[in-house]
């Protein structure tokens, strides 16, 4: 078999991505000091960072199947009800750029949550520096227990004041994986927004299906964003999947960004495209408004 066949094709992606000066990096003992993980590689020194003023952050736990899943959250101060959506992040675990996507999406009036899914390896990810220690831990995510930890996440945000009624998931690379399989399985969930993530998957008995295959499962819109340069995830897939759900009769809407590959949202990356980047965030904001999740 090929590399490709191989492996899963976010982690295809994600090794192929062109480099920088060194000049434009944090040291490395500065990047992990910041929250950075350092098994994607160098941390650009000029990351997106959004402050905490006029919100409530901070670190919680889920109880769910095995344990007490870690999740950090963030969400405007003294706003009731808030819409939820539920943050999916890439491989790397819980680290400040997930972090800081979740407080800016609660500066947009969202209770945002992301939550530690990989927790009961008993690995930090964060803390990993290579994607070899990382793969074996990831890819053994069964689907079916995720789904379950998405679910418990979102009726923890009830009780703790949100509104689920509007509720949404965004989702970055292996996350984006998972807003697909998410918006198959949830008959909660009104849109949900996937950044690059993969559509056809190696075998794998924990993951029954790729998200092309569940096409018809679909229950909820899904605004897909990707870069036509991802040498993971290629063009042609993403041309596979929207006729897929087109011929099932789902909403789902596809960008496709020039000049971008994999993790081209990632500020904290070599593979950052600050314009795609920041045209594919109102896309998403935009969806998100347009099924009732943000105001």
């Amino acid at each position: 078999m090929s590399e490709n066949t191989e492996l899963p094709s976010d982690i295809v992606g994600l090794t192929k991505v062109a480099p920088l000066s060194r000049r434009h990096f944090m040291s490395a003992a500065g990047a992990a000091a910041a929250g950075y993980t350092l098994a994607a590689g160098s941390v650009r020194a000029d990351v997106v960072r959004t402050d905490t003023s006029g919100l409530t952050v901070g670190d919680a736990t889920v109880k769910v199947d095995g344990g007490d899943m870690p999740v950090y959250f963030a969400k405007p101060e003294g706003k009731a009800n808030p819409p939820v959506i539920l943050v999916g992040m890439e491989i790397f675990g819980l680290h400040e750029y997930i972090r800081d996507v979740t407080r800016r999406l609660a500066k947009l009036g969202a209770f945002a949550v992301a939550p530690d899914y990989y927790f009961r390896k008993g690995v930090d990810l964060t803390k990993l520096t290579d994607t070899k220690e990382i793969m074996p831990v990831v890819n053994a995510k069964p689907d079916a227990e995720l789904l379950a930890d998405l679910d418990a996440t979102a009726a923890w945000a009830t009780s703790q004041g949100g509104d689920t009624g509007r509720l949404g998931m965004v989702g970055f690379c292996r996350g984006g994986r998972y807003v697909w399989q998410y918006a198959a399985h949830s008959d909660k969930l009104k849109a949900g927004v996937a950044f690059y993530g993969s559509l056809v998957d190696p075998q794998n008995p924990v993951w029954p299906k790729s998200a092309t295959q569940r096409a018809p499962e679909m229950k909820a819109p899904v605004l897909g964003l990707y870069g036509a340069e991802d040498q993971g995830i290629p063009v042609a897939q993403v041309e596979a999947m929207k006729a897929a759900l087109a011929q099932a009769g789902k909403t789902a809407e596809f960008k496709i960004y020039p000049g971008a590959g994999h993790a081209f949202h990632a500020d904290f990356r070599p593979s950052y495209r600050p314009e795609a980047a920041q045209a594919a965030w109102e896309e998403m904001q935009n969806w998100f408004k347009k099924y009732k999740v943000l105001d």
